[in-house]
């Protein structure tokens, strides 16, 4: 939790020192648009912490968020499916995607990095292909079904909260309770830590990472639903793209190591709304946006350096006491 109330700090100073540079910054309207993108960033990075967690990585989450939105859009408007079936193969697919990957990389063992770095080249491709790399839009035929996206909830006159932040609150509550309760959490940290000795331990480790996986790959699934519906619209060739990043700096931020076996959901939260704050705040002050993908590289070199550096000093600590001993 150290970590947590560190990134929290972090977040409360960029929060603040951005609304006492443009005070339109703390506005109703912006602050339901911050807190709505920080919902379907959240989503997704939840995913992608389940992953990192074991240890491993998944590189192709925003390409997966691009199929499955592809995939809505052009069922629905292009094969005039149903609603429910048009969802429900479009999550399928993302299931399938996942557990895919777990078994590559538990039963071929193929190393993370490769298999989901072919995954994000492929499910791109097969995305531009099915729809002929044309953008696809959902027009007004299925509001309905945008207000996943889109629905509010209204607080007060002036400031609604968003169904994907309701979403969010779900998926984050679950998660919680899984990784903190149950004993699969408890085995997912322990595969993370040092996978050799969960094996040694009567932990079905293989079954442990494919989950993780199939989480992760089913969030993003659930995140190319929101971002089409959300956006009314769909570019296979942009929708998604370089999102993984996001997921992965997201999580680290908010806690996660690298190395695996650490990490909490409140964390992942924190550590996206820092993302989303940072983002917002660039465009607020009119600072040129490509510097956002320099602010991202550096999040993630921050966060796996000190990540290093807590580690390495806790060694030294361990060692010290049982010279001492």
């Amino acid at each position: 939790m150290r970590k947590v109330f560190g990134i929290t700090g972090l977040l409360l100073v960029v929060f603040t020192a951005t609304a006492l540079q443009k005070p339109q910054f703390v506005s109703a309207y912006n602050l339901q648009n911050l807190i709505h993108w920080t919902a379907l960033f959240g989503i997704i990075s939840i995913g992608a912490a389940f992953v990192i967690m074991t240890g491993g990585i998944d590189l192709s989450i925003g390409s997966v968020i691009g199929l499955v939105g592809s995939l809505l859009a052009w069922l629905l408007t292009q094969r005039g499916w149903s609603v429910p079936g048009t969802v429900a193969a479009s999550m399928t697919v993302a299931v399938a995607i996942g557990f895919a990957h777990g078994l590559l990389i538990t039963k071929v063992r193929l190393q993370p990095f490769v298999v989901t770095l072919c995954g994000l080249l492929l499910y791109r491709g097969i995305a531009r292909y099915v729809t002929k790399d044309e953008s696809l839009g959902f027009g007004n035929t299925f509001e309905g079904l945008r207000q996943l996206a889109t629905g509010k909830i209204a607080l007060t006159s002036q400031f609604s909260l968003t169904m994907p932040v309701m979403i969010l609150a779900v998926i984050a509550v679950v998660a919680a309770v899984v990784l903190n309760r149950a004993v699969w959490g408890r085995h997912l940290m322990a595969v993370g830590r040092n996978e050799t000795a969960a094996r040694f331990s009567g932990i079905n480790t293989d079954a442990v990472k494919i989950a993780a996986y199939v989480i992760c790959a089913t969030l993003a699934g659930v995140g190319g639903v929101l971002f089409s519906l959300d956006l009314n619209s769909v570019q296979p060739s942009g929708l998604g793209e370089f999102y993984e990043l996001y997921a992965i700096a997201a999580a680290v931020l908010g806690g996660c190591s690298l190395r695996g076996g650490e990490g909490t959901i409140i964390g992942v939260i924190v550590g996206t709304a820092v993302m989303r704050v940072l983002y917002n705040a660039i465009n607020i002050l009119e600072i040129p946006t490509h510097v956002e993908f320099a602010i991202i590289g550096a999040v993630i070199l921050a966060g796996v350096t000190t990540d290093e550096v807590v580690k390495r000093i806790a060694d030294r600590r361990r060692a010290l006491r049982e010279a001492m001993e």
